[in-house]
């Protein structure tokens, strides 16, 4: 018997029906050990050696793979075909070796997509493992392990609220704050444009001024709103002319077949999807057979695939659509080792595939691939300049005709910023014409900042800079999220102040570290490390002896002291110059005080020298002075009617609230952001909650309004209803307050409680119950009211018959209840109580020592 290893079940189970009797395939489930979460578990001193750790999740895995490599013939590693494909790989080979469980004859193949060709044709030709790959992983695991076990300690130490730092992830983060500061020193520029809404034969369109008063004009040459209502007098008194039609033609070429990088960007922009989300679905159509590898920096396809989708275009379109020659790619990957083929649909004849996202995204890649091998498409751009009878005044349209779409019919690449002025249609127009002049229009406009990145481009300039590689940009992305570096609105990064306080210190203190040119040669050094034009080892010496002795320094260094730089370093930030030329320090409360950069437990805030006598607070990522919404201290409302204490309102971490007194615990209030007006009368009513609406007219027990941290609720017997705003809680009567309940009852708090079946397909054939399929949080699955069972991701959820669902639910329930569900018990029957007996006299029962708590795990730096 042949022992194959693979990374997924998934996976596995194809693969075994492709190669059938004679072979075992077996999942490792992904990595099965890495570097334990501890100090030396990379040692420098010692060639960078490295101790690894079992995951304690994959001792099933392991043993069921040990157990089978102890009586297997051969071993056969078939993990994915990238770097980290030959780490897994490598990983189970080398736990292997230390059982003494590990075949003589163990090979390693690589295929590129989960086809039985592809499969079979792998296995033909096996090769040892990859060494070269082997060290540029273990560089860059060891990298990552010393940077984040190095780094993250200063950060906890020096700069409090911080929470960790990493090689790529600190330079992405840059990325995004530098943005940030881009847009803060922007200066928009007033400017004004002139255009006329022209005619020519009942076909309108429009032209814009380029020439005034003998002058060329440009997009800023008009800055004030005279000169443009000046320009748009001479336009509407001008007698206009055609004086000259220019037609020239434009070919637009096919992109090529997407990369990892590309994908992202695409999914990013057509399906909004985010990158970690575009590679967990592209993860699950390659192991579903549906594309190939989806971590790749190559553009070429394979000639058999080529011809595959050349004559899929010909069936769908007519011959002038393929074009006389296959179209071949160069790839711009800076390292052939790791650059495969592109990503591209296993069956060219296989337009639709899955459901739900899975789809969409399958679609996009079906209509890249087919579409790179696909005719040009040919326009016609226009060009019709209108002059005056002096020559001194000109006005510009301009148009493109697509006379043959091509590719363009199938698939057009999205953009980051679409601009449309050249793709409008242009009358038939000739030199001499006077079209009508129907309108002039002058506009005013302003100068826009750049705008803040999105996936897509911040994943384009990541590429851009050789910041980093394909495959971890979507975990980077990530891991910059999960830390509330950033933040997402309305899809584009917004940096978090926490995030701006990390890059400052590091950019202050370790500006060699989180330089784009410093990151991008690391990054091809490791990959020369991949394609064996450089030892790993020396790649890392050559960074830790510098990086160690500047970790050890700033370390030295008083936390006091660091805030005292961060200050100075932030200045220009948190106190810009003022308009009067006031000192942008002084205290806007006491106006005595300067206001300076202090640490607190929380993260930084900005406060007055005089403290404790002036409490001026504000919050780090707010420049500027008194208009920023500083903080002055406790602001007294008014007196309590009950208990004559002050009710002051306060700004604290989460926000403003309300508080009632002084003393240890003092009763508490947040503000509700629907409250425009905080008085006095307000104050008392919200330190007054929870309010007891009445008895349930069917329980007896009390239903009460409050406003909790998702906003304002009813609530009754432990259960819970949403309330609209902040004067429902005042406001709700017990009628409304029963009818509310009952509805979020009925609900159950499930999403899609009432949501209709995607199909029904009729009645189980054993109990009867009707079996419907359904769409569900994670994808369409089947149910017979009892079992669910979740479709393949490949499967059609409306194709789905009757004998496929009985045949998912039978193999769903021969499982047994889900991970972490216990099958209800019955409640045991209550014993009858033993009659009373006398008090015993006390016996002395010695106290058993408490047991001796392991100590805690060191928490863990995550470092991308």
């Amino acid at each position: 018997m042949k022992l194959v290893v693979v990374e997924s079940p998934a996976k596995a189970k194809t693969i075994e029906k492709y190669l059938g009797p004679g072979f075992k395939v077996l999942a490792s489930y992904g990595h099965v050990r890495d570097l334990p979460a501890k100090d030396g578990s990379v040692n420098p001193d010692d060639g960078f050696a490295m101790e690894w750790e079992n995951y304690a999740d994959k001792t099933r895995q392991l043993k069921a793979i040990t157990d089978e490599a102890k009586t297997a013939t051969s071993l056969i590693l078939a993990t994915d075909p990238d770097r980290e494909g030959e780490a897994i790989s490598w990983h189970v080979q080398e736990v292997l070796r230390k059982r003494k469980a590990l075949p003589a004859d163990t090979v390693r193949v690589t295929f590129n997509a989960i086809t039985k060709a592809a499969v079979l044709k792998a296995m033909a030709e096996p090769r040892a493992l990859d060494e070269d790959l082997i060290d540029a992983y273990r560089a860059r695991r060891a990298l990552d392990y010393l940077v984040g076990f190095t780094l993250s300690p200063v950060l906890w130490r020096k700069l409090p609220g911080a929470k960790s730092a990493g090689r790529v992830q600190s330079v992405a983060l840059r990325l995004v704050v530098d943005r940030e500061r881009e847009i803060e020193a922007f200066k928009a520029q007033e400017y004004w444009s002139v255009a006329a809404d022209l005619e020519q034969d009942a076909v309108p369109f429009v032209a814009r001024l380029v020439k005034w008063r003998g002058d060329k004009i440009d997009r800023l040459t008009i800055g004030k709103e005279g000169d443009a209502q000046a320009a748009k007098a001479d336009v509407e008194a001008a007698r206009l002319s055609v004086s000259s039609v220019e037609t020239k033609p434009l070919t637009r070429n096919p992109p090529p077949p997407f990369t990892t990088s590309t994908l992202q960007q695409e999914a990013a922009r057509k399906l909004g999807f985010s990158a970690s989300h575009t590679m967990r679905i592209a993860q699950s159509l390659y192991e579903d057979g549906l594309i190939t590898y989806m971590r790749t920096d190559g553009v070429q396809m394979d000639e058999s695939a080529i011809s595959a989708a050349r004559k899929a275009i010909a069936e769908r379109y007519d011959g002038g659509y393929v074009p006389d020659k296959p179209r071949i790619y160069q790839t711009k990957a800076k390292n052939a080792q790791e650059a495969h083929e592109a990503i591209r649909p296993t069956d060219f004849s296989r337009e639709k595939a899955g459901s739900g996202d899975h789809a969409r995204l399958y679609e996009l890649v079906f209509k890249r691939a087919t579409a790179s091998q696909m005719a040009s498409a040919r326009l016609e751009r226009t060009t019709v300049d209108l002059s005056d009878g002096t020559g001194t005044l000109g006005l510009r349209a301009t148009g493109q005709v697509v006379l043959f779409p091509g590719y363009l019919a199938l698939y057009e690449e999205g953009r980051d910023d679409e601009r449309d002025e050249e793709s409008r249609r242009l009358p038939r127009i000739s030199e001499g014409d006077s079209p009508a002049v129907k309108a002039v229009r002058a506009e005013q406009h302003f100068t826009q900042p750049p705008p803040r990145f999105s996936e897509a481009s911040l994943v384009k300039k990541m590429e851009e800079l050789g910041i980093g590689r394909p495959s971890t940009y979507a975990s980077t992305l990530q891991t910059l999220k999960d830390r509330d570096y950033v933040r997402i609105e309305k899809n584009r990064f917004f940096a978090e102040e926490s995030g701006r306080l990390v890059t400052a210190f590091l950019e202050r203190f370790f500006e060699k570290y989180v330089s784009f040119d410093f990151t991008a040669e690391l990054e091809e050094e490791l990959d020369d490390v991949s394609g064996g034009r450089a030892n790993w080892q020396a790649v890392l010496e050559a960074f830790w002896k510098d990086f160690k002795p500047k970790t050890v320094e700033v370390m030295e260094q008083k936390p006091s002291e660091v805030t005292a730089e961060l200050d100075t370093f932030l200045a220009p930030f948190l106190f810009p110059d003022k308009s009067d030329g006031t000192d942008p320090r002084l205290c806007p409360n006491c106006h005595e005080g300067k206001l300076a950069l202090r640490g607190g437990r929380f993260g930084a805030f900005i406060a007055c020298s005089n403290y404790p006598e002036c409490k001026y607070t504000r919050r780090f990522a707010q420049p500027g002075g008194a208009e920023a919404g500083g903080d002055t201290g406790p602001e007294e409302l008014g007196k309590d009617p009950e208990t004559g204490e002050p009710i002051t309102r306060r700004s604290g971490r989460f926000g403003p609230f309300i508080q009632l007194g002084e003393g240890e615990k003092p009763k508490r209030s947040s503000i509700p952001k629907d409250v425009p007006v905080l008085d006095l009368a307000i104050a008392i009513r919200l330190l007054s909650l929870p309010r007891t609406v009445g008895d349930h007219p069917e329980s007896g027990k009390p239903v009460t309004a409050s406003i909790g941290r998702y906003g304002p609720y009813l609530a009754h017997d432990g259960k819970y209803a949403k309330l609209a705003s902040t004067d429902e809680v005042f406001e709700t009567g017990m009628n409304s307050a029963v009818v509310k309940l009952a509805e979020a009852a009925a609900g159950g708090g499930r999403r899609g409680a009432a949501r209709e079946p995607i199909a029904v397909l009729g009645a189980h054939p054993e109990g009867g119950a009707e079996i419907k399929v359904m769409e569900g949080r994670f994808g369409a699955y089947v149910t017979d009211g009892t079992t669910n069972a979740t479709l393949p991701k490949a499967a059609d959820p409306k194709a789905l018959t009757l004998d496929e669902a009985v045949m998912l639910l039978a193999e769903r329930a021969a499982k047994g209840p889900a991970k972490g569900k216990k099958p209800v018990k019955k409640a045991a029957a209550k014993k009858p109580a033993a009659a009373k007996k006398a008090p015993a006299a006390k016996a002395v029962v010695a106290k058993k020592a408490p047991a001796k708590k392991a100590p805690a795990k060191k928490k863990a730096p995550v470092a991308v």
